[in-house]
């Protein structure tokens, strides 16, 4: 589709007609023991991205990127470490370049922040996508959840919802697309491999 920003991930671009419509907030949904990180490193090859991290520090983010195997960029990191995170976090995406990926992980830190303060910084967080004409990512992490999770499902354009099941021997990774504002909604799981680089696995299916 013309206008569509591409992920980078040719499985993730098919299911979506072409890529990401520029300004979109997408929420990504995993278990914290998953591979989930390996799709936030390989979005960092399709363009210019900033990375903020609100848990690890910017070093172990960068080894994380600079040794992963599958394909990735030279993000700029940055590491949220204040007591103020919404502010600090603003401040840096502030800074963003035009046509940029955002990625916030985790946004665990962002989400246990007063309800008003984070309900502004979502609304700031779209004015900014759309002004730049970029995408975010936000890593939420499954588990013990922030009580303003919701909060960012509702502003989120679009959710990924990653699955990692034992089937037998094999782990399997299921990624589903429950929201979609930016189009056709993908109603079928992707089925990924999440090992040196993320692809669809086949390894099962019945030709």
């Amino acid at each position: 589709m013309v206008g569509r920003l591409d992920t980078g991930i040719d499985v993730l671009d098919r299911k979506l007609d072409g890529g990401l419509p520029p300004g979109c907030i997408v929420a990504y949904t995993a278990e914290p023991a998953s591979q989930s990180e390996l799709l936030l490193y390989e979005l960092t090859a399709a363009r210019g991205t900033l990375y903020l991290s609100t848990e690890r520090s910017d070093d172990a983010v960068r080894h994380a990127i600079e040794t992963s195997p599958s394909s990735v960029g030279s993000p700029t990191v940055r590491h949220v470490t204040s007591d103020t995170p919404l502010e600090e976090a603003t401040r840096l995406i502030g800074a963003l370049p035009d046509g940029a990926n955002l990625i916030i992980d985790t946004m665990d830190v962002l989400e246990r922040c007063d309800t008003d303060e984070y309900i502004t910084f979502c609304n700031d967080l779209k004015s900014q996508m759309l002004e730049t004409g970029s995408i975010a990512v936000l890593h939420c992490l499954r588990g013990d959840e922030p009580a303003n999770r919701s909060r960012t499902f509702h502003a989120a354009d679009a959710v990924f919802d990653l699955r990692t099941e034992i089937a037998g021997t094999e782990l399997e990774n299921h990624l589903t697309v429950p929201k979609f504002r930016g189009g056709s909604q993908p109603t079928d799981a992707i089925k990924l491999e999440l090992t040196e680089e993320v692809a669809i696995d086949t390894s099962r299916d019945i030709a």
